[in-house]
């Protein structure tokens, strides 16, 4: 590397007051000679240490230039595997969320009320009460863009299978389909009389379900937008619908919807028939919540049924929250509730089981993530989710990541390990 003539001149004075300061005066004079320089340009404060501060800061440089290589050969190693850290990696049926939290997403002007996680991009989106939908990248937090089109708070958020179409519902009366490509609204659905509190999709994307304050559940056509079947039967308002998360006919609750409402009740319905199944009456207050619990998750609730004495079982299993601080588990195929966990010191906001079925997660406003060993029913941890009430949770079917939104008008990525 060819140095220009005043890059030579500072590294020689550099090199000269270096030898002086470290009392090699023999060698200073000699240096200094055929240098032909007076003292006062030896003297001058720029050349003090200069020397020491370019060797350092060369360290520093080559320290980050190693790091920033093994990051990017970590980076190919994942591309090559065909992506980071999954679900179904060793040892990952263990992995729960662990403090700190990886990204804090704030953008919204009012409570976060719903979180969802795309089925394949890594993508969060988060519903709120200031009428907007926000789609974030949950590696890097990064915020991508805000969906407009409701006019009142939006109350849920669900996407279908395939991740093509996204569902939301708000206090606007309405239903919504957003075409997740183009991000556009292709579809607006009327037909509650109030507020709509949840939306989900018919595991073959064919139908959406919605429930409401008006005490309905609304069956709809995707490909229509046409109301095919009310449901009625709730007392109060319907704060949440899922629907059986597999279309396998061969499977016990295929083509079930569940249901929770203000009347205290859980229900169960035939999408294909709208008759009720099951109501379902063990709450002792609103139910905030319902989920169907995924099948690797069975054998767990069985062994923590037989823990708490509730005899034998059938399945599929369903878990409630409620404001009665409690989480309950429901054996659809019984027709009872099997199994209760306390520990909560507020109501129960949201609930959601590991893809892998060793745990449970729960928000609550007291402020809290609990998780839970479904075997034992043991609080295993508890993490002080947000500064403020804590709306809603959910886990990412294949990834190591949870999301939770708050009153705080944030969400917050966590990531399991």
């Amino acid at each position: 590397m060819v140095l220009t003539s005043k890059q030579r001149d500072e590294l020689n004075l550099a090199v000269l007051s270096y030898l002086q300061s470290a009392g090699h005066d023999e060698a200073a004079s000699a240096l200094k000679a055929s240098l032909s320089v007076d003292d006062a340009t030896v003297s001058n404060p720029k050349y003090k240490e200069l020397l020491e501060k370019k060797w350092m800061s060369v360290i520093r440089l080559q320290k980050k230039v190693m790091d920033l290589e093994a990051k990017l050969g970590n980076a190919v190693k994942e591309l090559e595997e065909g992506g980071g850290k999954k679900m179904s990696d060793a040892k990952s049926k263990d992995w729960i969320p662990r403090p700190p939290e990886r990204s804090t997403l704030t953008g919204h002007r009012s409570p976060v009320t719903a979180v969802a996680f795309h089925p394949q991009f890594s993508v969060v989106v988060t519903a709120s009460e200031d009428a907007t939908v926000k789609v974030w990248d949950y590696e890097s937090g990064d915020f991508e863009r805000t969906l407009k089109g409701h006019t009142n708070a939006v109350q849920d958020v669900n996407f279908d299978g395939s991740g093509k179409l996204l569902a939301s519902c708000s206090a606007d009366l309405t239903v919504k389909l957003w075409d997740f490509a183009g991000f556009e609204c292709v579809k607006t659905l009327h037909g509650h009389d109030h507020n709509v509190s949840s939306v989900c999709f018919m595991p073959s994307g064919d139908f959406l379900v919605s429930a409401s304050r008006d005490k309905t559940i609304k069956v709809w056509e995707v490909a229509t937008g046409y109301c095919v079947r009310t449901l009625t039967g709730h007392g109060e308002w319907v704060r949440s619908v899922r629907a059986f998360p597999s279309a396998d006919q061969s499977l016990a609750g295929a083509g079930l919807i569940a249901s929770c409402s203000n009347d205290q009740t859980v229900r169960v319905w035939v999408m294909a028939t709208g008759e009720c199944k099951l109501d379902l009456r063990e709450h002792d207050h609103v139910v905030e919540v319902v989920e169907w619990v995924p099948a690797s998750a069975h054998e767990h609730v069985k062994a923590l049924v037989e823990l708490q004495g509730g005899g034998s079982v059938q399945g599929p299993f369903l878990i409630s929250g409620a404001r009665d601080k409690t989480i309950r588990f429901w054996d659809v195929g019984g027709g009872r509730c099997v199994a209760k966990l306390a520990g909560h010191d507020n109501w129960v906001r949201g609930v959601c089981v590991h893809p892998l079925g060793k745990f449970a997660l729960s928000v609550s406003d007291d402020k809290t993530m609990r998780v839970w060993e479904l075997k034992s029913g043991r609080n295993l941890k508890t993490l002080d989710a947000h500064p403020h009430f804590v709306t809603c949770v959910a886990f990412h079917g294949s990834a190591p990541f949870v999301v939770t939104g708050s009153v705080d008008n944030s969400a917050r990525v966590w990531e399991c390990r």
